[in-house]
């Protein structure tokens, strides 16, 4: 049996390491990873997580596409995937995805993945939100997709960032059904 395969998506919001924690414990979970990044997530990699991030992250991926690739393969529904995560995603690529634009390699991926009926885990990553933000979010629920919005799950008591960042990458995870879950559960 072959191994499942998950597109993940670096949009060029803020939080940047999400996309890092999510490559990571993908990884860890033995998932085929097909990376796309934005020029914005190039930047944001850098400045939010060091000089060298953008290469941790493709160390960490079965393939890296170029974002201007629109012939990859992930740009096509023939082409089996579990689904896919963008994280973290810019309201510039919930935009593009909420109208049906694929205007690169990112949102044709996920476009891909809602009209084959697949599941798109989206964590948009802006405050505050203006109403058109808000439409695309209604757009893009309304289409299939699953916003989780990068907010901490302050109940699990966390004693730093990267936990945050690693409870949040593994709930998106979890969101894909691919494995038992990797996300801490509440206990009550």
């Amino acid at each position: 049996m072959t191994a499942p395969r998950v597109v993940l998506g670096v949009a060029g919001a803020s939080g940047a390491a999400l996309g890092l924690s999510v490559a990571r414990q993908l990884r860890d979970l033995q998932i085929e990873v097909d990376l796309v990044v934005s020029p914005a997530a190039e930047r944001t990699l850098r400045e939010e997580c060091g000089p060298d991030a953008p290469e941790r992250l493709r160390a960490m991926v079965t393939r890296s596409h170029p974002v201007g690739d629109i012939g990859a393969t992930i740009a096509s529904g023939s082409v089996p995937v579990a689904g896919m995560i963008v994280a973290p995603c810019s309201m510039r690529s919930l935009a593009s995805i909420a109208n049906g634009l694929d205007d690169n390699l990112l949102t044709r991926a996920a476009g891909v993945q809602l009209k084959e009926r697949r599941r798109l885990v989206l964590l948009p990553r802006e405050a505050p939100l203006t109403l058109a933000h808000l439409r695309n979010m209604t757009a893009v629920t309304e289409m299939g997709a699953i916003l989780l919005p990068p907010v901490p799950a302050f109940y699990l008591l966390p004693n730093t960032v990267q936990e945050i960042i690693d409870q949040i990458a593994a709930r998106a995870i979890d969101l894909l059904g691919l494995s038992r879950p990797v996300a801490r559960q509440w206990s009550g």
